[in-house]
């Protein structure tokens, strides 16, 4: 309530704690103001959650009981390393490195799981560290890459590589795509179902093209933001691990996202909200609007003609707001023809 940093000028804001909420409007109307600066900062420092700095605001009010815990689902890189990948971010790796030690020739050496990690020494390639690449620094110009000439790009050392499952090195089921080893690991093999649990999240999500070693620092934002959703689903869809009511909060999560892919997200929202938690989504895209349960539309224009409240409410009567230019595009959208 009396939110005015930037363009928002005393404002109230209702921001239901169920369902899909959308907030929407012109580019700098507030949007991203409103819920990453002001509203997400206030609701977690309530929580206990945070000390971070807020934006200027007057209240905060409502059943602030009704969740636990507030998740920023952005597109920042999914690791701190360029080791990261999906594959150890949805503890999918910690499973495939199990089947190798379980080998028979990993018995006889007396190999365990962390042998076949290459965050530290043991089977990795130590010229690169694991990176499968040797970085060379130059003085005025950006880094240049070379692929390592001991490993060539594989990561390992030679006797790692010769460790093989189902026919495979641990490098080639790292270079597999998720849509490949979805099909790769499709036996009744208890750890082979721990890691399709793990990677079919990230199938589903539109996700299959991905190698599961692919380094995170060639993830685009948007598919580093669905990764991190992905696993949420996996922590979602186990009932042995107690889930917290959870408010997840996105900035624009549609983009350069293809049709079809905007309906699979749409579906890991409706998972997400099935199981409790709710949802709330700075967006453009209209086929994430018509699918709210609540609009919240700001506008009427960016910067300093932005920051008012122009519409709350359900998608459907968002279209008879006439000052704002969302329900007109939404208009195209739920109105036949």
């Amino acid at each position: 309530e009396g939110a005015k940093e930037n363009n928002l000028k005393n404002i109230t804001v209702n921001i239901p704690l169920h369902g899909l909420v959308c907030v929407s409007g012109v580019s700098g109307s507030g949007k991203s103001t409103l819920i990453k600066q002001i509203f997400a900062p206030a609701l977690q420092k309530q929580l206990g959650l945070s000390s971070n700095k807020i934006g200027n605001f007057n209240k905060l009010s409502g059943d602030l009981k009704a969740i636990e815990h507030v998740e920023m689902i952005d597109q920042n890189p999914i690791g701190r390393s360029s080791r990261s990948n999906p594959a150890t971010y949805v503890k999918a790796f910690d499973y495939i490195r199990d089947l190798f030690a379980k080998q028979q020739a990993s018995k006889i050496r007396g190999l365990k799981p962390g042998y076949f990690s290459y965050n530290v020494p043991g089977g990795r390639c130590e010229e690169c560290k694991g990176e499968g690449e040797i970085t060379i620094t130059m003085q005025f110009m950006a880094d240049v890459k070379l692929q390592c000439d001991e490993c060539k790009g594989k990561r390992y050392k030679a006797e790692t590589l010769e460790i093989e499952y189902k026919s495979k090195s641990i490098f080639d089921i790292l270079n597999m795509s998720i849509e490949e080893a979805i099909t790769f690991f499709d036996s009744k093999d208890r750890t082979e179902q721990k890691i399709l649990e793990r990677i079919q999240p990230l199938f589903d999500l539109g996700l299959g093209y991905l190698k599961l070693g692919q380094s995170s620092s060639t993830l685009s934002g948007g598919e580093a933001q669905r990764i991190k959703l992905a696993s949420f689903l996996i922590k979602g869809g186990n009932a042995k691990v107690k889930i917290n009511p959870t408010l997840f909060l996105f900035d624009e999560p549609t983009t350069g996202l293809h049709f079809h892919d905007i309906s699979k997200l749409l579906l890991a929202f409706n998972r997400l909200i099935a199981v409790g938690h709710s949802i709330v989504v700075i967006e453009h895209n209209m086929e994430i609007l018509k699918s709210a349960d609540w609009i919240i539309d700001i506008g009427p224009e960016g910067g300093k003609l932005g920051g008012q409240v122009i519409y709350e409410g359900t998608p459907e009567n968002l279209i008879k707001c006439k000052t704002s230019y969302t329900g007109q595009f939404l208009k195209e959208k739920l109105v036949s023809k």
